[in-house]
């Protein structure tokens, strides 16, 4: 009993968990040294409780999750449910001794079968093993023979070997030795480091800081702020450039530089190694390298050629041929070994080398083509070509060569038949044969290009482009018997293809042919779903781009023909003739397209406006007359036919159309055009009348408004036109220029006190507007009151941050100098594309001497914007001081064609009364007089 109670010293059953019962899973006491053991994991309790209750014959307990382990090979119960899969058919037979004899049986036969197969296997798996290390040779094994050369290196050897970066044991000894130098520190750098916690801001006439004796320092510790504030304007310059840059939609956000790769792979190609640029150190190591590589692969060409360049570019010409020479010795089937070889030597044992490469490479054509240029003769080079195509008569290079060293036309027409039968499936040669040929022979053998290479575009659009030549182009439409050929034989190019195609027919002066084949090609496989209106006029846009207008035509005229009602294809068309084209086809094109879309005003309009402008004014007028008939009562035409009076100084017929206009087609816009006519022939009283007999029709127009006050303030009635402004903007309260009138009449009247309570009732009535703000901030800099125009401009600056008009006015009228950069630059990043911010930068570099930054900067925002007159009057004005008078026509020529409508100076001018009638050249004049 005794003997039984002592159960502590006894083993603990097997998975035994100490505290399992009671829930604990394990612990530590302070009586523990060391680290807490862990207790076993979930899995480790469950798979213990499952085999306890196995051995007790009960089910798993559930208190712990554990679950009855499942059998590796228990199949899921699914399986069964298919009758075709057999897997787990005979899971319940019985396992007897028959089946563990067959088991036996087969096993000794599959390791017979094994031990027999095993002896071929090792030796086909040894020769593949040892075919791939031939071929991929390791880079230990390339190096073998020096590692093996180490084994002589004796240990003084080793210990003499230099550190990275020191070759000499002696440099390394006296650096050794200079560690342990010391040296008494002098008096000036005691004293240097006493004055350099003291500060002086006098500075001399130079730009350098003096110290306190006047005298200058030349220890290098004092500053020159000269150079300071030069590689600052530097620094700045280079960063305006990169946002300008980075402002582009090409650009990645957040990145400063933008590399071409294109450029910079064109400038890698272009550099060239010479002998005194290389290190002589480089080509010993490479040298050692390459013999190494040479040695262990000897029958690699690459390897050869690569240590004869490397002597060629150490000046060791001699030893570089005898490198290619032993190369080509070890590998006589490589052409590149040869041709190295062959460009090494001059030209007398060039021709020796090339015979013996020929002799090993009969049917190399580089070789036979080299083998030619040795020869200086004519007839030497044709003997050579003539041996060439015996060897190898299916060479379209040899054969081309042939035919090119024919001074006769008539023996290189035989030389190309002759090719041609040789190799028919050449279109080149087809082709070089045909325009060799007359016409009518050239016609035969197109046909037998045709029939011998089936699929081939290139042989129907010489065919074209022969019938073309003929004068045939009109009845036979070659291009249209192509498509169905090639589709045929399912050898169509793309959409994108042909437009390629037709663009090199334009480019070498086949116009017909460039037409025929967009006609026939541009709608092959485009489906009505596809958007082709689009895709086509991205196509015509793209061709524009490439300057191949015929092509461009060709495409609008057959999306015309598809399209007949479609105004925008009328209009991009006319676009095309009016930029590229005659005056002829544009009217033309603008007939056609009054006739497709007689509803468009706008075709009208322009048909009229082309009219008018070449001095035919009664056909002008006809025009207008077509264009009533077909929309009648429509304002754009009551105007436009209003201005052709008028321009044609027919002032009682302009208004007496004003008039019907008012009503038949009495809109706010014919008001508004009918009390401007009356403005500019100075009747003021009749246009003070119209204005209110408008106002009575349209409270709500603006502009109706801001006439009757400006009619007002001509005549010099300040009341009335206060009266007028204040009215208007209670019945416009979100007119901007309604109240920006109002502040300035009450700023002429010298009540500045006014002029500010209506700007701020306009803020407030129209929040975040940067016209208001600048406005406020133009009140306060003319009143004289800088300190308040910061601060208004901090407010608007938090207000509407993204707004180039009040950079701009930040920039140059309240910032000083030297911080216009800085503010530029800042500007940049949170504006993105604003022509006049792009203006502003302009003018700093234009107030600096930069003239050809300032010229960039002036571009950039035409480029922007062209219809800001503004813009283009600062360009202008600046070419007239520093442009050539071609640039100077160039510009004027370009507004002209732009017509700019916008700008705060431009509509200040081109708006005014006294003004009215004169061109954009005049305009653009007057302009640049008031910029400032």
């Amino acid at each position: 009993m005794t003997a039984r109670r002592d159960f502590l010293n006894q083993p603990a059953p097997e998975n035994y968990v100490a505290g399992l019962g009671r829930g604990a899973t394990g612990f530590t006491t302070r009586s523990d040294l060391g680290p807490a053991r862990e207790g076993p994991s979930p899995e480790q309790i469950q798979e213990a409780l499952a085999k306890r209750a196995a051995q007790l014959g009960a089910a798993p307990p559930t208190a712990y999750g554990a679950t009855e382990k499942k059998d590796d090979n228990d199949d899921d119960d699914e399986r069964f449910q298919d009758p075709d899969n057999e897997v787990g058919l005979f899971a319940y037979g019985q396992y007897d001794r028959e089946d563990d004899e067959a088991d036996r049986i087969y096993q000794d036969v599959d390791e017979k079968m094994d031990r027999r197969r095993k002896q071929r296997r090792e030796a086909r798996e040894q020769q593949e093993r040892e075919e791939f290390e031939r071929n991929n040779p390791k880079i230990q094994q390339q190096f073998a023979d020096l590692k093996r050369s180490l084994a002589t290196v004796s240990d003084d050897d080793w210990a003499s070997i230099p550190e990275v970066g020191d070759m000499t044991g002696k440099n390394k000894r006296i650096k050794q030795n200079m560690k342990q130098r010391f040296y008494a520190v002098p008096d000036s750098v005691l004293a240097n480091a006493r004055d350099s916690t003291q500060y002086d801001t006098t500075i001399s006439e130079d730009g350098a800081q003096t110290n306190g004796a006047g005298s200058s320092s030349t220890d290098g510790t004092m500053t020159n702020f000269a150079d300071l504030g030069a590689a600052r304007d530097k620094v700045l310059k280079v960063r305006l450039d990169q946002a300008a840059q980075g402002s582009g939609t090409d650009s990645t956000a957040g990145s400063a530089t933008n590399i071409d790769p294109k450029g910079y792979l064109t400038s890698l190609s272009q550099t060239e190694m010479k002998a005194g640029e290389v290190e002589i150190g480089d080509i010993k190591r490479v040298r050692v390298l390459l013999e190494s590589v040479i040695k262990t692969n000897p029958k690699h060409a690459p390897g050869w050629i690569a240590i004869a360049r490397l002597e060629e570019i150490a000046g060791k010409i001699v030893a570089a041929r005898n490198f290619i020479a032993q190369g080509c010795d070890q590998c006589p089937k490589s052409e590149d070994a040869w041709l190295e070889n062959i460009r090494l030597n001059d030209n007398h044992n060039a021709k020796i080398i090339a015979a013996n490469a020929i002799k090993n490479n009969e049917r190399s054509t580089r070789l036979w083509i080299e083998a030619m240029k040795l020869e200086s003769e004519p007839r030497a080079k044709k003997r050579v070509l003539r041996q060439a195509i015996d060897q190898i008569p299916q060479s379209v290079t040899i054969w081309k060569e042939a035919v090119n060293l024919e001074e006769d036309p008539a023996d290189a027409r035989l030389l190309l038949a002759k090719a041609t039968e040789m190799i028919p499936l050449s279109v080149e040669l087809w082709l070089a044969l045909a325009r060799l040929e007359t016409p009518e022979n050239a016609q035969k053998v197109l046909n037998k290009a045709r029939k011998a290479v089936p699929m081939s575009h290139d042989i129907w659009i010489a065919a074209a482009r022969l019938q073309e030549q003929m004068g045939n182009a009109n009845k036979v439409n070659i291009m249209k018997r192509a498509v169905q050929a090639l589709a045929s034989e399912s050898a169509m190019l793309k959409r994108e293809e042909w437009i390629a195609e037709a663009e090199k027919c334009e480019n070498e002066g086949a116009i017909l042919t460039c037409g025929a084949i967009v006609r026939e090609t541009l709608g092959y496989g485009l489906d009505e779903d596809d958007d082709r209106k689009d895709v086509w006029m991205e196509d015509a846009k793209a061709s524009i781009a490439r300057d191949k207008f015929e092509t461009a035509r060709a495409i609008y005229a057959y999306a015309i023909r598809v399209f007949v009602n479609k105004k925008s294809i009328w209009l991009a068309a006319a676009d095309l003739e009016r930029n590229h084209g005659s005056k002829e086809a544009l009217w033309q094109i603008l007939e056609k397209a009054t006739e497709a879309c007689p509803q468009s005003e706008v075709l009208w309009l322009q048909l009229a406006k082309e009219k008018w402008q070449a001095g035919e004014i009664d056909n002008a007028r006809r025009v207008l007359g077509r264009a009533f008939k077909q929309n009648p009562n429509n304002e754009d035409i009551w105007l436009a036919a209003v201005k052709l009076e008028a321009d044609a100084k027919q002032t009682e017929q302009a208004r007496e159309l004003l008039s019907t206009a008012r009503e038949e087609a009495g809109t706010d816009r014919v008001w508004i055009k009918s009390i401007a006519f009356e403005r500019q022939l100075g009747n003021t009283e009749r246009a003070l009348a119209l204005v209110n007999q408008g106002l009575q029709l349209y409270p709500k127009v603006d502009k109706l408004w801001m006439m009757k006050g400006q009619i007002y303030e001509g005549l010099n009635k300040v009341p009335q036109a206060r009266q007028a402004y204040g009215t208007g903007t209670r019945a416009c309260s979100k007119s901007v220029f309604l109240w920006l009138l109002a502040s300035r009449l009450e700023e002429k009247a010298g009540i500045l006190v006014k002029a500010r309570s209506v700007l701020e009732r306009a803020r407030l009535a129209i929040p975040k507007n940067p016209e208001l703000w600048t406005e406020s901030v133009r009140v306060e800099r003319r009143a004289k009151n800088i300190t308040q125009a910061k601060v208004l401009m901090a407010k608007a600056l938090q207000e509407v941050p993204s707004s180039g008009l009040l950079w701009a006015e930040n920039i140059w009228n309240l910032e000083s100098r030297t911080q216009r950069k800085p503010r530029s630059l800042e500007a940049i990043k949170k504006v993105d594309n604003d022509p006049l911010l792009f203006v502003t930068v302009a003018r700093i570099f234009w107030a600096e001497r930069g003239l050809e930054k300032a010229m960039n900067w002036f571009e950039k925002a035409i480029v922007l914007d062209s219809d800001l007159g503004d813009t283009w009057a600062w360009y202008y004005k600046f070419l007239l001081e520093h442009g050539t008078e071609e640039k100077q026509a160039d510009v004027l020529s370009k507004c002209v064609v732009n017509e700019p409508r916008h700008g705060e100076v431009w509509q200040a001018v081109a708006k005014d009364p006294a003004n009215a009638g004169k061109s954009i050249e005049q305009i653009l004049g007057s302009v640049v007089e008031r910029l400032e």
